[in-house]
């Protein structure tokens, strides 16, 4: 997945003699090799993600100064690259944990596919830098230059967590930027909850996002042991948040599919993503719905819900030898399949 450059490292790598005069501290939509090259270039950057796959891939390469959490830990860093996330929320919170660690006049640089929302950097970087200019446009993608002059306010996770009801559940929901339900139930979510009401034994909330699916069936489901997994870090603790709010409790973790779970589980229920940065992404899902069958007890179910358009019938049906349609709407179909 991460092997080749992306259009927005390939034209980065014409402005390594810049980017590569100061160790960086890297951050954003890391999706390739980069940091290597960047390091090949001059002093190893710093590199920090919310994404447990590219943290995993990345030690695997070797990379030493990699971190995975929801905030850089405390430490100085010489400048900043931001890899342009998909959500500008996003983009927005990552320069509010890694500005701090940056002292007056330290380079900023912000890079970006030209349709991800990079045009936005000069409005971005307006709080903290008095100038921003754009050095460089490639390839479909874009970079800018500034410097730090305004020193920002200390990082506070809990200043960027959001809150919405949900009132049939009367439930709290916590969310950070860029996470999924981040502002509202989203209505493919709502059907899954609508269609499944009890669930009994050691329950897996795959792709938990802001924990709404996994908080809702816990509510109504005294005797169910839930595990909430994500690879996003924001989304683990926008989880984590949300069952503490709640006062309920699970266990939440970071897993690259099925690869950090132990164990066989009752049901296995998800609303799994189809996206990853800009791009469509299905390898997830698909992995999935291959191998969760080796993660049921007997009896048990994988339950989802997916976009009606999705292929993913075909693939349950290949895996499981059936597949069950619970509900449908014009967008949105529940399925289930039993081991």
């Amino acid at each position: 997945m991460f092997e080749a450059l992306t259009p927005v490292s390939d034209m980065l790598t014409r402005n390594l003699d810049i980017l590569s005069r100061q160790p960086l501290l890297v951050c954003g939509l890391l999706e390739d090799g980069l940091p290597g090259l960047l390091a090949e270039a001059g002093p190893a950057p710093r590199v920090f993600t919310t994404d447990f796959r590219y943290f995993q891939w990345q030690q695997a390469q070797g990379l030493a100064d990699i971190e995975f959490g929801t905030s850089p830990a405390p430490g100085t860093a010489a400048g900043l690259l931001l890899l342009m996330p998909k959500a500008k929320a996003e983009a927005e919170y990552l320069l509010a944990a890694c500005l701090p660690l940056l002292a007056a006049g330290a380079p900023v640089f912000i890079a970006g596919d030209n349709k991800g929302g990079v045009k936005s950097a000069p409005k971005l970087l307006a709080p903290y830098c008095e100038q921003v200019n754009k050095l460089d446009s490639a390839r479909r993608a874009s970079l800018y230059q500034a410097e730090l002059t305004t020193l920002p306010a200390p990082f506070g996770l809990a200043d960027w967590v959001s809150r919405y009801p949900l009132e049939e559940e009367q439930l709290q929901i916590c969310a950070l930027p860029g996470v999924f339900s981040a502002a509202h139930l989203d209505s493919g979510s709502r059907l899954l909850l609508k269609t499944i009401t009890s669930l009994k034994g050691r329950v897996l909330d795959f792709g938990c996002g802001a924990g709404v699916i996994g908080a809702s069936l816990l509510k109504r489901n005294a005797d169910m042991t839930l595990e909430c997994i994500d690879i996003n870090a924001l989304a683990l603790e926008a989880s984590r948040t949300t069952l503490a709010e709640n006062r309920l409790d699970a266990k939440v973790y970071p897993s690259d599919g099925l690869s950090q779970v132990s164990g066989k589980f009752n049901h296995i229920i998800t609303n799994p993503p189809f996206h990853a940065g800009l791009k469509t992404f299905y390898h997830t899902t698909e992995t999935l719905l291959s191998s969760a069958a080796d993660y049921l007890l007997p009896g048990g179910s994988l339950i989802l819900v997916a976009n009606a358009f999705l292929p993913y019938p075909e693939l349950i049906e290949k895996s499981f030898g059936h597949c069950e349609t619970l509900a449908a709407t014009g967008k949105f179909k529940i399925y289930r399949a039993r081991r």
